[in-house]
C-alpha cells in the first residue's frame, strides 16, 4: 500500500511540472505579451479640458483617455507626446521619435487643426451666420482634398518607425445637440453646421486610416447626447479660452476610453 504523504507530494509535483510545460508550448499563458504604447496627436488626446495639466505647454492630463488606458491596462511602457495644437507636421517632425520598433501600440487623434478647427469655432461663436457658413465649407473642402495625403503620410511615418505596432486612429465627437439651449447660443443652424462637418473629418479620417491598415474608433457615438446643450454635456463650452469645445474629464473616460476599449478588447 503505497505511503500516502509521498503519493500527494508525487502527484503535485507531477501537476506542476504538467503546468510548466503547457505553459512553454502554449505562447502567452504563462506570461502576457509586453504592451509598449505611444499615445500620439493634439488635444483631443493630450486631454485638454480635463486637466490638471502638466507643466509643458503641450497641456497634458493624466484623464486623457491614454493614461486611463495605460493604467487600466498595466502597460509595459508608456510615452504621452500627445499635444495640444498639434498639426501632423507636428507629428511628423517631433512626436513620431518617441516610436520604434519595440512599440506594440499606438494611438493618435489628428486632423481637426490642419482643418481649422480653432478658426472655425471662433466664426461661428463669434461670427454671422454667414462667415460660420463660409468657415464650414472652406474647412469641410480641405478636409476632403487636402487632408487626406497628409493624414496617408502621417500614418505611413507612424508605420515605418513603429513597423510592429497596432495602429489605432480615434475620432472627432460632434460638439453640440441641437435642442433648445438658450438666447446665448449658437443658433441651432450653426450648431447643425458644425456637427456636419464632424461628420465629413470623421468619413475623412476613418477612409484613411482604413486605406494605412490602421483601425478607425468612432467616438461619435459614444458622445451622443452629452454636447454642448445637453443636460449632462461631456463637452466644454466656451467657459475657458483653452479648454472651450474640447471634452471634460466625463468625456474622456466615459466618451473617448470606451470607444478606445471596443476595439482593444
Amino acid at each position: 500500500m503505497p505511503h500516502r504523504p509521498l503519493a500527494r507530494a508525487l502527484a503535485a509535483l507531477v501537476a506542476a511540472f504538467t503546468a510548466a510545460l503547457g505553459a512553454v508550448l502554449v505562447p502567452g499563458t504563462a506570461h502576457a505579451a509586453a504592451v509598449n504604447y505611444v499615445a500620439l496627436g493634439d488635444s483631443y488626446s493630450s486631454g485638454v479640458g480635463a486637466g490638471p495639466y502638466d507643466w509643458s505647454t503641450c497641456l497634458r492630463s493624466q484623464k486623457s483617455y491614454a493614461p486611463l488606458w495605460a493604467a487600466a491596462h498595466g502597460v509595459t511602457s508608456f510615452s504621452f507626446p500627445a499635444c495640444g495644437g498639434a498639426v501632423t507636421a507636428d507629428v511628423l517632425n517631433d512626436q513620431v521619435n518617441a516610436l520604434s520598433s519595440a512599440t506594440t501600440l499606438v494611438t493618435i487623434t489628428i486632423g481637426g487643426n490642419d482643418a481649422g478647427f480653432a478658426d472655425v469655432i471662433t466664426s461661428c461663436r463669434f461670427g454671422s451666420t454667414s462667415s460660420c457658413t463660409n468657415a464650414v465649407n472652406s474647412a469641410k473642402a480641405f478636409a476632403t482634398s487636402t487632408l487626406p495625403g497628409r493624414l496617408d503620410a502621417t500614418y505611413a511615418a507612424i508605420r515605418n518607425r513603429a513597423p510592429n505596432a497596432r495602429l489605432i486612429v480615434l475620432g472627432y465627437p460632434r460638439l453640440f445637440e441641437t435642442t433648445s439651449c438658450g438666447w446665448l447660443a449658437m443658433s441651432t443652424y450653426k450648431r447643425t453646421i458644425l456637427n456636419e462637418a464632424a461628420d465629413v473629418l470623421a468619413t475623412v479620417i476613418s477612409g484613411r486610416a482604413n486605406a494605412a491598415g490602421a483601425t478607425f474608433a468612432d467616438t461619435r457615438p459614444y458622445f451622443a447626447g452629452h454636447g454642448v446643450c445637453a443636460g449632462d454635456p461631456w463637452i466644454h463650452d466656451v467657459s475657458g479660452v483653452i479648454e472651450a469645445y474640447h471634452p471634460d474629464s466625463d468625456g474622456y473616460r466615459h466618451g473617448y476610453l470606451p470607444a478606445l476599449n471596443a476595439v482593444t478588447g
